[in-house]
């Protein structure tokens, strides 16, 4: 059994953080470290205390609900989940990848930017992808981007990764793109993420994506994804669409967008 982790969140600070800035404290060995939210690589060399923290401790609910709307846009439309083949983008230890595994995916590919996502992927979920990617989106080889083109991906997931500089904007542009024509996305933002009063470069690309003659929504809803650490819930944006078209190179650029 994995052990459990003496994890302790801020008493006073953590109102004012926002979720990137977000952070717990872990006793180890008789130390108190500090750690955020997203320090991953040090979260996922330990095993279980990503699922203890986010799961357990803040009742994470955002894999099994993007799984399920994909499940369900898929089925309305007379097409089966277990006939895709998906790319799981910022797969991390595969919490979404076990997900997709569950509906019996033709294949799934997992990719992350850091080494220590796969090893905790490769560690506590053995066997769910059939190939894990350690690659940088925003700067593929070619012969990266010739193997990645090889499996035909025709379903992109990304779960609890957009918008907070875990994925930057052309990295999840790359994945699109790899994507063919007539296929799925799903995916889960943060709901500010849709509103007009965040001129943030991420909001403004998600906004004028799902609202473009390159992807046909079939699904959006807003839901719980987790709890903050003062048990208040966070809402996300649940997001299932398909893929009508290649998005061009400048998207951005006619977007308004610095890359």
């Amino acid at each position: 059994m994995t052990a459990r982790h003496r994890i302790r969140f801020p008493a006073a600070e953590s109102k004012s953080l926002s979720q990137s800035e977000a952070f717990f404290f872990l006793r180890e060995n008789d130390k108190e470290l500090r750690l955020r939210f997203h320090d991953y690589d040090a979260i996922y060399e330990r095993p279980g205390l990503y699922e203890q923290l986010f799961y357990d401790r803040l009742k994470c609910s955002s894999p099994r609900k993007v799984g399920e709307i994909l499940k369900s846009a898929l089925d309305a439309n007379g097409m089966a989940l277990s006939e895709r083949r998906v790319l799981d983008l910022g797969a991390g230890n595969g919490i979404m990848g076990e997900v997709l595994k569950s509906y019996g995916v033709a294949r799934l590919v997992g990719v992350d930017i850091i080494a220590e996502a796969r090893k905790a992927a490769e560690r506590d979920r053995p066997g769910v992808y059939d190939a894990y990617y350690v690659a940088d989106f925003t700067d593929l080889s070619d012969d990266m981007l010739e193997e990645l083109q090889g499996w035909s991906i025709d379903c992109l997931s990304s779960v609890a990764a957009l918008g907070f500089d875990d994925i930057p904007i052309k990295a999840f542009l790359q994945a699109l793109r790899l994507v063919a024509d007539g296929g799925w996305v799903a995916f889960n933002i943060k709901e500010s993420f849709l509103s007009s009063a965040d001129q943030s470069g991420f909001s403004r690309f998600i906004r004028e994506l799902i609202f473009s003659q390159y992807v046909d929504i079939h699904h959006l809803e807003r839901y719980r994804h987790r709890l903050s650490m003062e048990g208040l819930p966070l809402h996300y944006f649940a997001f299932v669409g398909q893929k009508l078209a290649d998005i061009p190179p400048d998207f951005l650029k006619r977007c308004g967008i610095e890359e």
